[in-house]
This record gives structure tokens, sequence and C-alpha cells, in this order.
């Protein structure tokens, strides 16, 4: 089993998602809609890494060859063979054109022979269920990858047994994933990329990487550069199941020099590692069903050690924006200092702006409380195009909103109905149903004072 945890890492202010509202979205809520028409992104390709090979190399093995629980993989695992890929259970509409997409990604960017299939078999399986379903079985999960099984009955039967315990794996054959089929299309597709990327490929999450979804910040929530050069990378011919890590690390320099020639001479900035006692405060200060208090401690506890670790990176700032999500609804001033930190510390560490833009909503948020439209759309301007570069409907929807808002503060009213029309689209792909997008607007209208 690896899933892709249900941990609120980049709400939206104090966002109203589908995730935590007792209404469940149908299918048909997503296309019967009184509301302007869902809207959908163009086809992309991600800029590549800019990396040192030796800094690519160890993220690899350490991606490879680790679980997040921190029990190790003795070997190299991938498909041999050309892969097939099908969907079963009850998808939703968007799931099929998303998934196609991804697909011809895959075979372009990362180079890997992968195809859709209606074949009644393939070697991996999407089966879309719901989320009651998951979270019998994974609580804390909104999606998940299980080895050796094609379906949710087959996984519970198999279940802590040796054919679904990824450290026994000598190479993969079979694998399901299972999505949420009533989530809003941008949590469906979220979990989509990041399960078929773990159904290739690395197993691990680092938080110590900026710039893709192997993170556990969740910040990156399609593949990015960095992620297809590292699926490329696992399925260069150089390597093959059942390679230990020195046989690997071995074979990568050579790997690398063909993949990304650009960091071969580049040198190196060897990251330092992240302790766990750092991520399990993280977990704990963004976690749910925590009390305030617990919460402040463990932010706390983030900050003190992104400190004494000497840390000025994301994951510096990444504590502060921890911290100031905690202390946002009992202490907004001291919320917005934490927010204006991490954003500093976003500010000079490459490959972090998306991660600006979240702050952005954040900082924008509080100015428009103080009825400062202006600074807040220059806070806004920024990052409406890196949001949309990144695929992200949630966060560039919040962030149109928010523009609406200030720009009523500064007396432009016609321009606020325009924006706020345009953000609507990207609020139904990226939050769901009606009643989702009507509590996100409302939500953010609330900040306006001069609406009471």
């Amino acid at each position: 089993m690896r899933g892709r945890i249900v941990l609120p890492l980049v709400m939206l202010l104090n966002a109203c998602v589908p995730a935590s509202q007792p209404e469940v979205a149908t299918r048909a809520s997503f296309t019967q809609s009184s509301l302007p028409p869902m809207k959908s992104f163009a086809a992309t390709v991600p800029p590549a890494p800019v990396r040192s090979n030796n800094d690519l190399a160890i993220d690899f093995i350490e991606l490879s060859f680790q679980m997040e629980s921190g029990r190790r993989l003795p070997v190299l695992t991938r498909f041999e063979t050309p892969i097939t890929v099908r969907v079963t259970g009850r998808p939703t509409a968007t799931l099929a054109p998303d998934l196609k997409r991804l697909i011809a990604r895959l075979r372009s960017e990362a180079r890997i022979d992968i195809n859709y299939t209606k074949a009644p078999e393939a070697n991996i399986t999407i089966q879309a269920v719901s989320r009651a379903d998951i979270r019998r079985l994974l609580p804390q999960a909104a999606c998940f990858v299980a080895p050796n099984v094609s379906s949710l009955d087959e996984y519970r039967a198999k279940r802590r047994q040796p054919a679904t315990n990824w450290t026994l794996l000598q190479k993969r054959e079979k694998l399901a994933i299972f999505l949420p089929n009533d989530a809003s299309p941008q949590e469906i597709r979220d979990c989509l990329h990041e399960e078929l990327a773990q159904a290739l490929g690395p197993l691990n999450d680092l938080y110590r990487l900026p710039d893709s979804v192997f993170n556990d910040d969740n910040v990156h929530t399609v593949l990015t550069g960095f992620d297809m050069l590292i699926l490329r990378t696992y399925y260069d011919p150089a390597l093959r199941s059942g390679m230990t890590r020195g046989q690997v690390a071995a074979a990568l320099p050579g790997i690398l020099a063909r993949t990304n020639p650009a960091g071969v001479q580049r040198p190196a900035q060897f990251a330092t590692r992240t302790p766990r006692d750092w991520s399990k405060a993280i977990q704990t200060a963004l976690g749910r069903s925590i009390s305030l208090t617990s919460r402040i401690t463990a932010a706390q506890e983030a900050v003190r050690i992104a400190t004494a670790m000497g840390w000025q990176d994301h994951r510096r700032a990444f504590a502060h924006y921890a911290m100031g999500r905690v202390l946002q609804t009992t202490d907004p001033e001291n919320a917005h200092r934490h927010y204006t930190t991490a954003d500093r510390y976003y500010a000079q560490t490459p490959g972090t702006g998306l991660h600006r833009a979240y702050v952005a909503t954040q900082l924008s948020a509080y100015a428009i409380t103080k009825r400062d439209g202006a600074h807040a759309l220059r806070l806004i301007a920024p990052h409406i195009q890196p949001s949309r570069q990144s695929q992200n409907a949630a966060l560039l929807s919040t962030l149109l909103l928010l523009r609406a808002e200030a720009l009523e503060l500064e007396n432009r009213p016609a321009e606020a109905r325009s924006v706020r029309l345009d953000s609507i689209g990207w609020a139904r792909y990226g939050f769901g149903p009606d009643w989702a997008v009507r509590a996100k607007l409302r939500e953010i209208a609330s900040l306006n004072p001069l609406k009471g």
C-alpha cells in the first residue's frame, strides 16, 4: 500500500473544500450546473529541472530504495514489459480525459511504453470508488496504490499478506490504484498523477524536493519536469528490476549524463536530509482532529528544528507557513508575520514559484481585510500565470476571487465582476459541485469589509 494522505498542508484560506463537507458530490453534479461551464487546462510541458547530476543521483536513490515509513526496499522494482492501464468502477466524466493526457505525457516526456486499454486485464487497474470505501481501509488516505491486486475487494482479501508487501516485491507486473469518484475533478486528477507515478516508479517522498509531487507538502499536484526526469531515469535500459542500491548507484552517472546532460558540470548542492521529527511536527501541526494547543506546539517545534538545522530553503519557509496556518484564526497578526517570513525564504529558493502563490493567497486575504485593495492586487498579480501553468484550478480560482474583492475595494466593480465570472469555471474544476463553488465564493467575499 502507498497512498496520498489527506493532510491539508496547502489548504487555501479556511477553504470549504469538498473533502471536508458532509455532502457527497455525484457525477451528475459536475455536468448539470447553473454556474458557468467548467474550464480545463491545455496541454503543457513543464520545464526540465536545473539540477546537478550528483544531487539527482542522491535524490533518485533515496526516492527508489526507501518508503515513507522508513522501511528500506532491498531492490529496484519496475515493469519490464510494455505497460497497459485500464479504468474500472464508477469513474467521473473527467477521469478518462485527464488519464489520457497524463499517459501522453509519460510517453513523450518520460519515454515510458504505456498505453490505455479497454481490455478486461491490464498491468495497472485504476478503480474509481467512493471516499468512504477508501477510508474504511485507510482512514487518512485520499487514494492509494497496491501491488499484485486489481480491485478493492482483492486488496481487502490480501491486505497484510506477502503479495501486497512492497518490500518483498521483485518486479512489478500487476498493480491497482484506488481513486475517489465523489471528489472534485482536481482532487481526482491530483491523486491520479501521484499514484500513477508511484505505481510506475519511486515509492518515497522527500520534503527537500521543491519541485516534485514526490513531496508530502502536496504543493505540486501534476507531474513536474523533475518527476518526468526521475521516471525517465527509472525506465532507462541500463536499469532493471532486482538491481541493488549499489548497482543502481553505479549506473546512475552514465544514465543521467544522457537524460540530463546540463547537470554533468553543474556543482552539487548536497541538501541536508530532513529529520523525521520535523516531518512528524509538520504533520501534527497541519493535521485533523488535533487540539489547537498540540498543533501550536508542533508548529513551534517545526520552526525550532528548521532553525537549528540552519535551513534557508523551502523547508524553513514551510515551517513558518505551517505556523501561520495554525495561528490564522486565533492570532491573525502573528500569522501574517509568519506568512511574510515564509515568503521571504521561498523567494530565495529556486523552484518555489507555486509555493509563493499559496502564500500570496494568505497575504492578499490579509490585505483585503485591512481594506488595502491596491496592495492585495500587487501581491496577487505575479502568481496568476504560475498557477495556470501548474494546472492548479483551485489555487487559480482562489487568486482570481481575491483579485475580484481587491478590485471592488479599489472601486472597479465592472472589472471585479469579469474576474469573478472567469474564476467560477476554474472553481468548478478545482472545488467540484455547485455548493462547494458557492461556499468558496461566500468565504472569500466575507473577507471584504465593505460587505459587512
